[in-house]
């Protein structure tokens, strides 16, 4: 069988819960691709169609889509129309936003109908000095894509709240980078790096318009491979931070793996996701 029709037979039995579930919140949630990785190099187009059929609202595509030529761009653009779902933002690495590259990443992401261009982690860094350039650069940034209708995000990993000298480099970040810089947190690696989530979004109104929903567990044997809701995160309090004073324009399911193929894990996440959410 083709995955287009894996895909069909294996979200068809669950699509009017989605539709159900889909109005169920005024903020979208959606899928960063990353969770299908594999699907999605074999087959990206069926791939986020059974993404939409599962009740997702929104994707964001990650490094590999840099490379698609134009005409795959639009086609996928043209399926997400199709689907009714969008693409609000994407992840790229640091050299996508270079002088030289910043020019393709903004009008991928147009044709995309993105909102975010997201820098999606830099490089090691061992003092907080370093830090800074990192801010001027998503400022510079900033300043060359918003006369097009698009802003600039950053999305932390561990090394973003390990402190260095008793100050966490995501602070540097938040400091010197202008309030339209989006802060998108990914909450899993928060956890595991020992800060509070809650916490973090409550010291930055505002600036986090997008979570990455990963759980995450101080289990070695666990650790990412939990699904949503199975670690220790704390939901109520994320949503609730988030929706009264972080700012959250959408939510993003994101998974590292776990004991279940990886659409049957997009799936269940969502699921979760969704309960949560309501509770």
């Amino acid at each position: 069988m083709s995955l287009t029709r894996r895909n069909f037979l294996a979200v068809s039995a669950v699509l009017p819960w989605a539709l159900t579930a889909r109005a169920a919140t005024s903020i979208p949630v959606g899928l960063e691709l990353y969770s299908v990785r594999d699907a999605l190099k074999k087959d990206p187009e069926a791939t986020v169609r059974a993404v939409a059929q599962m009740g997702y609202q929104v994707v964001e595509f990650y490094a590999p889509y840099f490379d698609w030529p134009e005409p795959q761009t639009k086609q996928m653009r043209k399926l997400l129309d199709d689907l009714g779902i969008r693409c609000l933002s994407t992840h790229n690495s640091e050299e996508y936003l270079s002088t030289q590259n910043l020019p393709r990443a903004r009008d991928m992401n147009l044709i995309l109908g993105s909102k975010y261009i997201v820098q999606s982690s830099t490089s090691e860094k061992t003092s907080l000095d370093q830090w800074k350039p990192v801010a001027e650069r998503l400022n510079v940034v900033a300043e060359q894509i918003e006369s097009a209708g698009l802003k600039v995000g950053y999305h932390n990993h561990q090394p973003e709240f390990t402190p260095i000298g008793g100050q966490r480099p995501i602070e540097i970040l938040a400091k010197n980078t202008k309030p339209s810089v989006m802060l998108q947190l990914d909450v899993g690696t928060c956890l595991e790096a020992g800060s509070d989530p809650v916490a973090w979004i409550r010291a930055n109104p505002g600036r986090i318009h997008s979570i990455h929903c990963k759980d995450w567990s101080p289990d070695p044997a666990k650790g990412y491979k939990v699904l949503f809701g199975e670690g220790v995160a704390d939901w109520k309090g994320i949503f609730e931070a988030a929706e009264s004073v972080g700012g959250v324009e959408y939510y993003l399911v994101e998974q590292e793996g776990s004991r279940f193929s990886e659409l049957d894990t997009a799936q269940k996440c969502l699921t979760a996701f969704r309960e949560k959410h309501r509770g």
